[in-house]
């Protein structure tokens, strides 16, 4: 193989592939935009590949160029992983952990974990992102993250999944509500109440299971708002913008003017689970997934 291609090309080329424009890529880069196209000009050359359609000034990868992109962004990311790993060996410290999870993770599941699993490799370093369901995934297919903690039925092909946390769904009202554990019957009491709901694009699988809740109860809900956040559904409820439905552990961490009642009757549950690539090469993974296995 002649090719005479270096690192910095293949980083020339993902930083062009993301911006699909070469003045952006090239400001990024801190290079002249005439020597980054050069640069890219000379490695299709070298490669004998098209790499991208260019069009006045349309930018578009290739078929090749997209899969390209892909490979690289997946094989430096491993490169990277190795170079990090040497340098925290070199340190003195034996690696680092990317997580990713909803927030209803970070209240018990993520924390007892972190801490039993240091108990071990107590000078482990964790990298730790708060992402959406979907996000999650595409991060873990890309491994920009190690391990996820999603609320999924089902993940893609390539990704292994653990459930760990089974749990029912929680009514939230405010603490001045009339309605509470004693005189809840089910939720077609509430059903000319507004609720506020996570958002749809947080997971659509999760909206879609507490959309079934209510046509169960007999009613579609008066829907006033959606977000991604507790913290901003409770608030909302707090100040009489609507009821919700949320996770049981959702109850915890939060000190605000809201009730919970346990929906404990009803079919429906959901399940946080720990997601990961089965091809990741993080030395430190399978010990964090065996760790995992015995606590759930």
């Amino acid at each position: 193989m002649g090719y005479q291609i270096e690192l910095r090309h293949l980083r020339y080329f993902l930083a062009v592939a993301e911006d699909l424009h070469f003045r952006k890529a090239a400001d990024r880069l801190f290079i002249s935009q005439p020597g980054l196209s050069r640069q890219i000009k000379q490695m299709e050359e070298d490669l004998d590949i098209q790499l991208f359609e260019r069009h006045n000034r349309k930018v578009v990868l290739t078929p090749a160029g997209i899969y390209l992109k892909n490979e690289f962004t997946r094989n430096l990311k491993n490169l990277d992983n190795i170079i990090n790993h040497a340098k925290l060996l070199q340190e003195g410290k034996h690696g680092k952990l990317e997580f990713g999870y909803v927030g209803s993770a970070m209240h018990n599941i993520i924390p007892n974990l972190l801490i039993q699993f240091k108990k071990e490799h107590p000078h482990i370093q964790f990298g730790l992102k708060e992402m959406d369901n979907q996000k999650q995934i595409e991060s873990l297919l890309h491994q920009k993250i190690d391990i996820g903690f999603v609320r999924l039925d089902r993940v893609p092909r390539g990704l292994d999944i653990l459930p760990i946390l089974k749990e029912n769904f929680c009514l939230v009202l405010p603490k001045d509500h009339p309605i509470d554990k004693s005189s809840f019957k089910s939720l077609n009491q509430l059903k000319n109440e507004s609720f506020i709901l996570f958002d749809p694009s947080y997971s659509p699988s999760y909206y879609e299971k507490v959309m079934q809740i209510f046509t169960d109860s007999g009613f579609a809900p008066i829907v006033s708002h959606n977000t991604i956040h507790a913290a901003s559904i409770y608030k909302l409820v707090e100040n009489n913008f609507g009821l919700s439905i949320v996770p049981k552990s959702l109850q915890q961490g939060y000190n605000m003017n809201v009730k919970f009642i346990e929906l404990d009757t009803i079919k429906q549950h959901t399940t946080l689970s720990a997601v990961w690539d089965k091809n990741n090469r993080n030395p430190l993974l399978n010990s964090l997934i065996k760790v995992i296995s015995k606590t759930s």
